[in-house]
């Protein structure tokens, strides 16, 4: 994005013409990103709440040494796993890094992120099958694949610049194909629309594998010199006959079509996103997939791989470089050869180093609210709207001794429930690096110069851990750019490595993927690769492995008194997550519904005598009812209702359900039912 900006203000905002993720595209998030803070902006100072329970703002540093003496004071009761935070992609690589030094190295807490409510079914499932948190494609693989297979993805809505680039792809036979319960906004404008039963993914995907495996349609050679466990996946699918499709929703006619296409396409190539991650038996989903690209060839090519698209603008990065599940640049806690490079790295000894993974962010509410966790720090994300059964988390801020909350805006539903609020910029006052879904590492530079008293999230980190006493431990992460060049340091020989550019490179540069070394640079390597050309993957032999396991039941099964699954995800182009950076928007406004709704299949409509518009009453088995406007489609289901996850009756809904792996939030299958209201009586 290009910003013209004249006396502190931005006149225009122009996608980059030959920036090679979005080609000169742009939704409309991006477009108006000048209206950003202008309608909803916070005091500048700290927000802190007093004993009677009114609230002051103080200056900065007398915030801030308030905030870190009541943090010391809990640890020095409770211990160091007392403390907890929250953070999120949407945070540069370098103050999650800072972050995660501050909480984890220092402190000794526990922090974990949004990332988990999105990638973490993606980074198990890419772990155990690849040996690495490392998804193989570019976004030009988009453009090169002439069988294009959409799984639990909606990008028209969730990823417009990645439909962008399917929409340039030019090859004349190419298809894309969505694999959906709902038809999305995708799959009114694909070639071919596959409407299973909604969580059926898994076993459709087993079957799809018998049958193409049953008509000899697999790489042989691929599959012997290139992966494992495959003997085991073939003995395993043969309980998965064509004959079983009718459990799936889709007929044997469909499940035909769709193997004699892959098998026909030259370069497949499979994507998924949050309809296959977020789920109970996510990451199992996930490498079914993986399998399919496995088992045809369709991995390391132009145009082909398992690719699993990416939920926030810096997800990868908060992945790789948080200090939360791996060690910087990834590595386990445990291995003291990698707790040695990244200790040198940092210039700390690796006694410092967290000794095991945190605990994941189911837990750590669990925990609050079992009264072991006494402080929480969140930081640039609203859990009481976005967190899985929501009502947990706010009874769990009721129950802390502090509650920090670090954002733009100080009145989320989050921020309002806060001890302290921390005010902060937004990206277009700021700088740092992002790593996009495809790897690529990317500057952000600040648009306009921070007033007086505004602080950048990093620069709030850092002054946290002066407050805090760090001393040393913060030499050489005083700037963004020198906690880049620290944690280029600590991804040296990972997977990840990206010690041939400097912060100062990619100012004037167009992205670079990692791996990117010093020896690509020297050799002039292309800024944009896509993985295992070279047919090894990150595992101890070198062969990527079938991962698989039998389908679950759905913990929270269908039955008389719930008979409707609840389906949650994206509403517009133009909303994003709790909707609170894009209310400032007006042509968004103007365009979404004010209030939460659902939509209906017109049976379901009929059946419970409920009409268009009509506001109703949705009951989840975990005991919450909230209000919706019914909307009737017949883009869902007959035993199916969707609604958007943008309005905050949603997530009440959704009960506390994760995948067994990867702890993601179940958000997509929650039995419900639907009452109608009793109309007063004028």
């Amino acid at each position: 994005m290009d910003f013209y900006t004249e006396h502190e203000q931005i006149v225009k905002i122009v996608p980059t013409p030959d920036y090679p993720v979005n080609k000169g595209f742009s939704c409309i998030k991006g477009l108006r990103l000048d209206r950003q803070q202008q309608l909803f902006k916070p005091d500048p100072r700290p927000r802190m709440k007093q004993a009677d329970g009114s609230f002051s703002h103080v200056e900065w540093q007398e915030g801030l040494q308030q905030t870190a003496n009541r943090l010391q004071e809990i640890i020095a009761k409770y211990g160091p796993d007392s403390v907890a935070g929250i953070s999120t992609g949407q945070l540069t690589m370098e103050e999650m890094a800072l972050f995660g030094h501050v909480m984890r190295t220092y402190l000794k807490g526990n922090v974990d992120g949004n990332t988990r409510l999105c990638m973490a079914t993606s980074v198990v499932a890419h772990k155990q099958s690849f040996g690495y948190d490392a998804p193989p494609y570019t976004l030009n693989d988009a453009e090169l694949s002439d069988t294009i297979i959409l799984i639990g993805a909606n990008p028209v809505v969730a990823h417009p610049v990645f439909w962008g680039r399917i929409r340039m792809n030019k090859l004349p036979n190419k298809k894309v194909i969505v694999i959906d319960p709902r038809r999305s906004e995708t799959a009114k404008q694909a070639d071919i629309h596959y409407k299973l039963k909604a969580k059926a993914d898994l076993k459709v995907m087993y079957i799809l594998a018998k049958y193409l495996l049953d008509q000899g349609w697999i790489d042989e050679s691929y599959i012997a010199e290139h992966t494992q466990k495959f003997a085991e996946y073939q003995e395993f699918l043969q309980d998965y006959p064509l004959s079983r499709v009718a459990e799936t929703g889709l007929t044997e006619a469909e499940i035909k079509e769709l193997a004699e296409l892959i098998h026909a396409g030259k370069n497949v190539s499979f994507w998924w996103t949050m309809g296959v991650n977020q789920g109970y038996e996510a990451v199992r989903t996930a490498q079914a997939i993986i399998n399919l690209a496995l088992m045809t060839g369709n991995m390391g090519r132009p145009g082909t791989g398992a690719n699993s698209l990416t939920g926030q603008c810096n997800a990868m990065g908060s992945r790789l470089f948080s200090n939360t599940t791996g060690l910087y640049g990834g590595g386990e806690y445990d291995n003291e050869a990698r707790r040695e490079v990244v200790g040198q790295a940092l210039g700390i000894d690796s006694s410092w180093l967290p000794t095991k993974p945190t605990l994941p962010y189911n837990v750590i509410i669990e925990k609050i609210n079992a009264g072991e966790i006494k402080a929480l720090w969140v930081a640039a994300t609203n859990p009481i709207h976005s967190w899985i059964n929501s009502d947990t988390f706010r009874a769990a801020t009721e129950k802390l001794e502090l509650f920090i909350v670090q954002d733009i805006y100080d009145d989320t539903k989050t921020a309002e429930n806060c001890d302290i609020y921390l005010p902060v910029v937004p990206g277009i006052k700021k700088e740092g690096t992002l790593i996009n879904t495809e790897r690529r590492l990317s500057l952000m530079r600040a648009a306009l110069t921070p007033m007086e008293n505004e602080l950048t999230d990093y620069q709030v980190f850092y002054k946290m851990g002066e407050a805090l006493g760090m001393g040393e431990l913060l030499k050489g992460w005083e700037t963004p750019s020198s906690a880049f060049a620290l944690m280029a340091k600590c991804s040296a020989n990972m997977p990840c490595d990206f010690t041939g550019i400097t912060y100062e490179e990619l100012a004037d540069s167009k992205g670079v993927q990692w791996p990117y070394t010093p020896q690509h640079k020297a050799e002039g390597v292309a800024d944009e690769r896509r993985l295992y050309e070279n047919n090894r993957f990150y595992t101890p032999s070198g062969k990527a492995n079938f991962m698989f396991e039998a389908p679950l039941p759905n913990p929270l099964a269908l039955g008389e008194e719930f008979p409707l699954l609840l389906n949650t995800g994206r509403g517009t182009v133009g909303q994003w997550h709790t909707q609170t950076r894009t209310r400032e928007i007006p042509e968004v406004q103007d365009a979404v519904e004010r209030r939460a709704y659902v939509l209906l299949h017109p049976t379901t409509a009929n059946q419970l005598a409920i009409e268009q518009k009509e506001i109703i009453e949705v009951v989840s088995s975990n005991g919450v009812a909230e209000h919706f406007e019914a909307l009737i489609s017949e883009f869902v289901n007959e035993d199916e209702v969707y609604a958007p996850m943008h309005y905050i009756e949603v997530n009440r809904l959704t009960p506390s359900v994760y995948d067994s792996f990867s702890k993601e939030p179940s958000f997509k299958s929650t039995p419900v039912r639907i009452n109608k209201l009793v109309k007063e009586s004028v």
